[in-house]
């Protein structure tokens, strides 16, 4: 097991060579370019900010209304330790992460990748958008990883429309809109 010194010190020499610091910058250019990108097509409102991370994963989010009024979003990945694109179906918050993790574990999906909660889990759902890419090409990324997240949102909106958890439901309030509440399973 390194020390924390160690690590610091072949950071360091990682960092001295140059490579690191360029490939990081072109990764975040893209995605911010993404995020835009999405931002643009889909509007203000249905699309988060970005968040960098540390080095672990980079992500925005992606709100359709279809999701959104079930407290579920799609957050559109740059995952570090695969070095991949995914897109991940997340939740407002654990309590309702649990809910559709029992929904899609039970339903037996095997469309996607069905993550089980855990510490530092945040997804329900995950699918690989672009595995081996090229950020010289930005277009043809943007298309692929676009054609691959519609195609992911859709089959979240089939898969939902016709299973709902059994401990959720939805209420519809004239000022806010939908609104989900949990119950407590029937006896």
């Amino acid at each position: 097991m390194h020390s924390i010194q160690e690590d610091m010190a072949e950071f360091r020499g990682q960092l001295g060579k140059g490579s690191i610091q360029k490939a990081y910058a072109a990764l975040l250019s893209y995605m911010m370019g993404l995020r835009t990108h999405f931002q643009k097509n889909y509007g203000d409102s249905a699309v988060s900010g970005l968040y960098q991370g540390y080095m672990d994963m980079t992500y925005f989010g992606l709100f359709p209304p279809s999701l959104k009024r079930r407290d579920l979003k799609v957050a559109i990945v740059f995952n570090y330790d695969a070095f991949r694109f995914e897109a991940w179906l997340t939740a407002r918050n654990r309590k309702v992460q649990g809910l559709y993790w029992e929904l899609f574990r039970d339903s037996r999906w095997n469309e996607y990748r069905v993550v089980a909660p855990n510490r530092g889990i945040d997804s329900i759902v995950e699918c690989d958008l672009a595995t081996d890419f090229d950020l010289g090409d930005p277009d043809t990324l943007t298309s692929r990883i676009e054609t691959a997240t519609a195609a992911f949102v859709d089959d979240m909106e089939k898969f939902l429309s016709r299973h709902q958890p059994p401990n959720l439901r939805v209420h519809t309030d004239a000022k806010n809109g939908s609104k989900l509440e949990g119950r407590k399973p029937s006896a």
